[in-house]
C-alpha cells in the first residue's frame, strides 16, 4: 500500500449515523440506576459538592454490559477497582501540590497506563475515556490529604452500587449475552448465505460472519465452563451458524434469521438437532479452556507505540491549554485521550467526531444551564438525563453522544458552586481544539512501525494454523478432539489476522504491507476452515459436495 493512501483524510461518512446498539436501552437505563441514588441522596443532605466522587463509581455501570455474567462480575469489579485506585492517585496527587504541570504530567501518564491496559484486557466500551475523565478532573479538585480517604470511600461505596446494578439483569435473564452474541452470529450468517458464497459482497459477509462466530464462541467460553442444557443448546445453535458459513448455498437464511429472531427474546432457546454429536458432547468450548491463556505481558507489548501516542499527546495538550491560561487543562487532555484509536486514520475521523460532538453540546449546556440554575434538583434532574441520552446515543456515533456528554460534564462542575456559563463555554471550545489538534499532531509524530511486524506475526500464525488443520484433514481417521482444536484455533487465527489487518491498513509510516498474501491466508483459511466443519460430519454429503463445486469455481487460481 503507498504511503499516498495510508496519509488520505477520510471526511465523507465520518459523521453519517449508524443504527443503534441492539442493547442500547441497557447502559443508558443502568448509568441512570446507578448514578441517581447517589446523587439523591446528597441532595438531600445538601452535599452535591462530593457528587464528583459519587459519580466516579457509579459510572462504572457503563461497563460490560456484552459479556456473560459470570465474566461480567470479574469485569465490574475490575473496573471499579481501577476506577478508585486512578481516583486515590488523582486526589493524593492533588493533595500533595497544587503545581499544574505535574499534575498535567501525572494526568498524561495515568491517561497512558488507562489507555493501555483497556485494549490489552479488551474492556469494551466506553474504553479508558470514562476513567481518564474521572481522574484527570480529579487531579485538579481541591483537595487536603486528610479528605483523601472519605472521598475515596464515597467512590468505592458507589462503585458496589455500580457493580449491584450492572448484575442485576442477570436474576431475569441469566443467559442472555450469550443468546445475544449467537443472535448476531445467526444473522451475521444468514447474510452470508444470501450471497450463496459467490454473489456480491460475499467475501466481506464471509470474513463478518466469520468474526461473529469467533466472538460467540468466546462469550460461550468467558461464560464459564458447566456443561448445563442452556450451553449446550446455545451450542447447537452456534455449529448451526459455523455449516451456513460452511455451506452457504445450501443454508436457509430465513430459518437462520428466525432461530435468531427467538434468541433474542425471553423465550427457550430454539431446539435443532445436532447433525454429529459423538457421545452427546460438542468440543468447542471444552477443547478452548483446555488452551493456555496469552500472558498479559504479551498482549502489552504491542500496545507500547499507543502508550507513547496517549502519553506524549495528553501533556502536550494540557501544556498548550495552560499556556493559553485556560483554567482547566484536564479538558484537553482527556480530548486528547478520547482520540487515540487503532491507527492515525480512525483517530482522525474520531477527532473530528470529537470536535463536532463537543462544539454542539456547548450550544446545548447554553441552552439548559439556565434550567439547571433554578433549583439543586433540577441541576441533579438535567444531568441524569444527559446520562441517559449520551448513552442511547453514542452507539449511533460518537459525535451523537458527545452532545449529550458534553453539557453534562460541564453541568458536574456546577454541583460545587455555580459556574458563569459565558466562562465554560470559552473555555470547554479552547480546551477542544486545542486538545484535537495536539492529540492528532502526537498521533502521526509518535510511529507505530510495530503494526507491520504485527501484521506479519499474525499472518505467520493463521498460516500455521491452517498448514496444521490441513495436515489433520489429511489423516484418514483424525482424533475429533485434535480437529475441534486445530478448527477453532484456525477461526481465531483467521479472526485475529482480519483485525490487525485492518488497523495496520490505517498506520502511517511504515513499509508497504502484504495485501495479497492476505487476501490469500483468508481465502485458504477460510476454505479450510469450511472443510473441517464438513469433516466432523456438521455439513450433510449432498451439501458438501454442492459445496465443494462452488469452493473450486470462487478460489481458482489461489491456491497456494
Amino acid at each position: 500500500m503507498s504511503s499516498a493512501t495510508r496519509h488520505r483524510l477520510p471526511l465523507a461518512g465520518v459523521l453519517r449515523l449508524g443504527r443503534p446498539s441492539d442493547i442500547w436501552f441497557k447502559p443508558a437505563l443502568s448509568v441512570v440506576a446507578a448514578v441517581a441514588p447517589p446523587d439523591l441522596i446528597l441532595l438531600a443532605l445538601g452535599r452535591l459538592d462530593l457528587a464528583m466522587y459519587t459519580m466516579a463509581g457509579s459510572l462504572c455501570a457503563l461497563y460490560g454490559h456484552n459479556r456473560p455474567y459470570a465474566a461480567r462480575a470479574r469485569v465490574l469489579a475490575g473496573v471499579v477497582l481501577g476506577m478508585v485506585g486512578g481516583l486515590a492517585v488523582a486526589l493524593l496527587a492533588a493533595s500533595l501540590t497544587t503545581d499544574s504541570v505535574v499534575l498535567v504530567t501525572v494526568g498524561a501518564v495515568m491517561a497512558a497506563v488507562q489507555k493501555t491496559v483497556s485494549d490489552a484486557t479488551r474492556l469494551g466500551p466506553p474504553g479508558n475515556v470514562v476513567l481518564t475523565f474521572i481522574s484527570s478532573a480529579s487531579l485538579f479538585a481541591p483537595q487536603t490529604l486528610g479528605q483523601v480517604p472519605g472521598h475515596v470511600g464515597l467512590a468505592l461505596a458507589a462503585g458496589a452500587w455500580a457493580w449491584l446494578v450492572g448484575m442485576a439483569p442477570g436474576l431475569l435473564r441469566p443467559h442472555g449475552p450469550e443468546r445475544r452474541a449467537i443472535a448476531q452470529a445467526l444473522n451475521a450468517t444468514a447474510a452470508y448465505a444470501d450471497t450463496r458464497g459467490t454473489g456480491d459482497g460475499h467475501a466481506r459477509a464471509r470474513t463478518v460472519s466469520a468474526a461473529a462466530i469467533h466472538a460467540a464462541w468466546q462469550s460461550l467460553l468467558v461464560a464459564g465452563a458447566h456443561p448445563d442444557r442452556t450451553r449446550r443448546a446455545l451450542e447447537r445453535l452456534l455449529v448451526r451458524a459455523e455449516v451456513a458459513l460452511a455451506a452457504p448455498a445450501e443454508s436457509d437464511p430465513a430459518r437462520l434469521r428466525a432461530w435468531a429472531r427467538e434468541l433474542r427474546g425471553t423465550g427457550p432457546i430454539p431446539r435443532v438437532e445436532h447433525p454429529h454429536e459423538p457421545a452427546g458432547e460438542l468440543l468447542g468450548v471444552d477443547t478452548e479452556l483446555a488452551l493456555p491463556r496469552r500472558p498479559l505481558r504479551l498482549r502489552l507489548a504491542p500496545l507500547a507505540p499507543l502508550a507513547a501516542r496517549t502519553a506524549i499527546g495528553c501533556a502536550l495538550a494540557g501544556y498548550a491549554s495552560l499556556a493559553l491560561g485556560v483554567g482547566r487543562p484536564y479538558w484537553a487532555l482527556v480530548t486528547a485521550a478520547s482520540l487515540y484509536q487503532t491507527n492515525v486514520t480512525l483517530t482522525w475521523s474520531r477527532g473530528i467526531q470529537r470536535v463536532v460532538g463537543n462544539v454542539v453540546g456547548v450550544l446545548a449546556f447554553a441552552a439548559l444551564a439556565p434550567l439547571a440554575h433554578l433549583h439543586p434538583a433540577a441541576l441533579v434532574l438535567c444531568c441524569l438525563a444527559l446520562n441517559f441520552g449520551a448513552e442511547a446515543l453514542i452507539g449511533r456515533n460518537y459525535w451523537l453522544g458527545s452532545v449529550c456528554v458534553t453539557p453534562m460534564a460541564l453541568l458536574v462542575t456546577e454541583f460545587a458552586r455555580p459556574q458563569n456559563p459565558a466562562e465554560l463555554i470559552t473555555e470547554r471550545v479552547a480546551d477542544t481544539l486545542v486538545g484535537a489538534l495536539v492529540g492528532f499532531v502526537a498521533a502521526v509524530a509518535v510511529t507505530n512501525r510495530r503494526a507491520g511486524d504485527r501484521l506479519e506475526h499474525a499472518l505467520t500464525l493463521a498460516e500455521h494454523a491452517r498448514e496444521n488443520a490441513a495436515r489433520l484433514l489429511a489423516e484418514p481417521h483424525p482424533a475429533p478432539r485434535a480437529l475441534e482444536s486445530a478448527r477453532r484455533a484456525l477461526a481465531a487465527a483467521l479472526a485475529d489476522l482480519r483485525a490487525t489487518a485492518d488497523a495496520a491498513s490505517g498506520e502511517w509510516w511504515q513499509r508497504a504491507l502484504p495485501e495479497e498474501r492476505v487476501v490469500l491466508a483468508e481465502r485458504t483459511g477460510h476454505r479450510t476452515l469450511a472443510a473441517t466443519v464438513r469433516r466432523q460430519g456438521f455439513v450433510p454429503r449432498e451439501q458438501d459436495e454442492a459445496q465443494d463445486q462452488g469452493q473450486s469455481r470462487t478460489t481458482e487460481g489461489i491456491r497456494p
